[in-house]
């Protein structure tokens, strides 16, 4: 009898046991195919259906497809190259005649100027002109002008020297760039509080001319309402993304000159560790 309920109790385990490997092994198929490899095979769909987009020129389109490939698959091995491409289409559609969500069309009137254009709505007369194709700062009534009405904004990082440019709250372009020596760049919130073109360098017991190439500050400066310190170009491009500054944001001279064209003074920064 004893035996009996042994070989009963035998049978039992191994039964139990067989449908505890046949229900895991269900379960775990489609964990792997329904949670990575059918998103992925989505996101790379959409991906390529974004670079026919831009390259047939329907940039605003493919900016869409973009923006909702980072939004649903964050995981995706094609979010670096996704968010490179949508910066490049992000600067293009602002540096253009196209009509976005965050920019109007203006008439001009009688007695404006482009100072004043951009005064009034909060932009730059280097994004006007850019934006407009004007070569020069001549305006006549009656001239229709794409206008950003957008509200822009900086977060440094400096755990990952990188700067992101916002455009109401929204990422426009991420630009990598080099932060203080031993963590000497302050944070904190500040603001542009001035913008100066091929700038002169005040250091202590010299004044290094713009022309010279001991300037270390390149072609752009923009001062932050923290004395002695703003974001400014370079002369040496190979020590961007690296902590080697006295305390400065330095970058590209090409990423400083755009950044300049786009943010007017007041503009917020925030530095973060």
């Amino acid at each position: 009898m004893k035996k009996k309920f042994i070989f009963i109790g035998v049978i039992l385990i191994t039964f139990i046991a067989a449908i505890f490997l046949l229900i895991s092994g269900k379960s775990s198929t489609p964990v792997k195919t329904g949670h990575y490899q059918k998103p992925f095979k989505e996101a790379k769909i959409m991906y390529e259906k974004a670079g026919k987009l831009a390259k047939e020129g329907k940039l605003l389109e493919a900016r869409k497809v973009y923006k909702k490939l980072l939004s649903e698959y964050p995981e995706s091995n094609l979010v670096k190259n996704s968010r490179k491409e949508l910066d490049k289409i992000n600067i293009e559609i602002l540096f253009s005649a196209r009509l976005a969500e965050n920019s109007v069309f203006y008439e001009v009137k009688p007695g404006d100027t482009l100072t004043k254009i951009a005064g009034n709505f909060g932009t730059t007369v280097e994004l006007i002109m850019r934006s407009n194709n004007l070569k020069n700062t001549i305006i006549r009534p009656g001239m229709r002008l794409k206008i950003s009405k957008a509200k822009y904004g900086i977060l440094v990082d400096k755990s990952q020297n990188i700067l992101m440019l916002k455009s109401d709250n929204e990422i426009l372009k991420t630009y990598k760039v080099s932060t203080g020596e031993n963590n000497s760049t302050p944070t904190g919130t500040y603001s542009i509080k001035n913008k100066l073109v091929n700038p002169t360098w005040y250091k202590p017991g010299a004044v290094v001319p713009p022309e010279s190439p001991e300037n270390i500050l390149g072609s752009r400066w923009m001062g932050l309402t923290i004395d002695d310190y703003g974001i400014h170009g370079t002369t040496d491009e190979s020590t961007i993304g690296r902590q080697v500054t006295a305390g400065c944001i330095r970058m590209r001279n090409k990423d400083v000159e755009e950044l300049y064209s786009i943010i007017p003074v007041g503009t917020k920064i925030t530095i973060i560790d």
